[in-house]
């Protein structure tokens, strides 16, 4: 008897090659590096070629749709022989000004370049949209331009835009904040401020609230200050740039005056007044995507809790991050955290440049499979149930 072997197609990344294994129908090609899940769970590439790839989104109909600001471009990814990788990466917009955020409502798309917010038409069928107005305008962005948008049930929009800076002042009120406005883009006004960059928000669909993650400062050194998850409540504070994690000053940026060198600091007066965040995650693991479980592939007291992508860090002396995380969710509180996805960074890497992916985005399709952007690698891989 004669043993066959099948060999199958993947690129290779840095020196590692991944085990061959038969493909499934859903998880059409493995990944062409080593990535560890628990048991139960498999992981292919859905799509590649995508450059870096960011914010997912799938449309009423179930085509995800992926922004690749980099390119200028929103792509979409059909998997119309349902095989469990896109039959093609096909432009739905392009040369657009950094495209970053986009999600659908009304049976519309929304798109959130670095300086506008537009609202398009959809044409399922054609995979195209066709700009319908801008809704309004947004500051440039600087050192942060990623912009980010969700909905909730009532229909409020909400748009995140990080600092122009790592540590500043800024003079305009949008920046470092999240707005809000309705669909429309009617009255776009101040939600929170004090959000260094919250690059990712979602809605908890158990409660309706904006939920998202933040980016801490630089130059404080490997432990601070941390990175957050963070519920952003209206009117509330946030604490940057003068305050990071639990109501904790940043003396460095904020400098005392004279009396407070001789009197002592008052945390709770410079600082009190700032939201604590739901969770502290280690310092400049740069936390990205965030998405509550709601799926039948994923264990029954997983459902509610939170997948975080840990983007990983670039100006820490130990690599931290390069994974994705399962958070678990007691109401407005987070009970702990373990790995979901690693391997994004080899064992023993020492630089982001040694990395073979890092993670960005995360999202699920109607059947409960998970996908998640990579914009290093320039893949969207499909995560699921053996």
């Amino acid at each position: 008897m004669v043993l066959i072997i099948p060999l199958f197609f993947w690129q290779k990344v840095g020196n590692v090659a991944p085990a061959l294994l038969p493909p499934r129908q859903d998880i059409s090609e493995i990944v062409p590096f080593p990535l560890s899940l628990p048991d139960g769970f498999e992981i292919g590439v859905f799509a590649k070629n995508l450059g870096n790839a960011r914010d997912l989104e799938f449309s009423p109909d179930g085509t995800l749709l992926v922004s690749i600001p980099a390119d200028g471009k929103v792509v979409a990814l059909p998997d119309k022989d349902k095989n469990g990788m896109a039959d093609g990466n096909t432009d739905v917009l392009a040369m657009l000004e950094r495209p970053h955020g986009i999600a659908f409502h009304g049976g519309k798309l929304f798109v959130v370049e670095e300086t506008r917010v537009v609202r398009y038409l959809w044409d399922e069928e054609n995979l195209k949209a066709v700009r319908e107005r801008v809704l309004f305008n947004l500051p440039k962005g600087g050192r942060h331009f990623t912009r980010s948008v969700a909905f909730d049930s009532k229909g409020q929009m909400f748009i995140s835009l990080g600092s122009s800076c790592d540590v500043c002042s800024e003079s305009n009120e949008w920046l470092a904040a999240v707005i809000v406005s309705n669909p429309d883009g009617e009255n776009p006004r101040l939600w929170a401020n004090g959000l260094r960059n919250s690059v990712f928000i979602t809605i908890n669909p158990e409660t309706n609230e904006l939920w998202g993650t933040e980016m801490g400062r630089d130059l404080l050194g490997d432990a601070l200050p941390p990175d957050e998850v963070n519920i952003i409540r209206e009117n509330k504070g946030y604490g940057w740039p003068k305050c990071y994690g639990n109501k904790k000053h940043d003396k460095d940026f904020d400098k005392k005056p004279f009396i407070e060198q001789v009197v002592g600091t008052l945390e709770e007066v410079r600082c009190g007044y700032t939201e604590s965040p739901v969770y502290e995650i280690p310092a400049h693991s740069a936390p990205l995507g965030l998405t509550f479980i709601n799926s039948s592939q994923f264990p029954k007291d997983w459902q509610g809790d939170l997948l975080v992508s840990y983007h990983g860090s670039w100006n820490s002396t130990k690599p931290v991050g390069y994974k994705v995380v399962l958070l678990d969710v007691d109401g407005d509180t987070i009970k702990g955290e373990e790995d979901f996805i690693t391997g994004f960074l080899p064992s023993g890497g020492s630089s982001p440049s040694q990395a073979y992916g890092r993670p960005v985005d995360l999202a699920f399709d109607k059947s409960g499979s998970l996908f998640i952007s990579d914009d290093k690698a320039g893949i969207v891989y499909k995560v699921v149930k053996k």
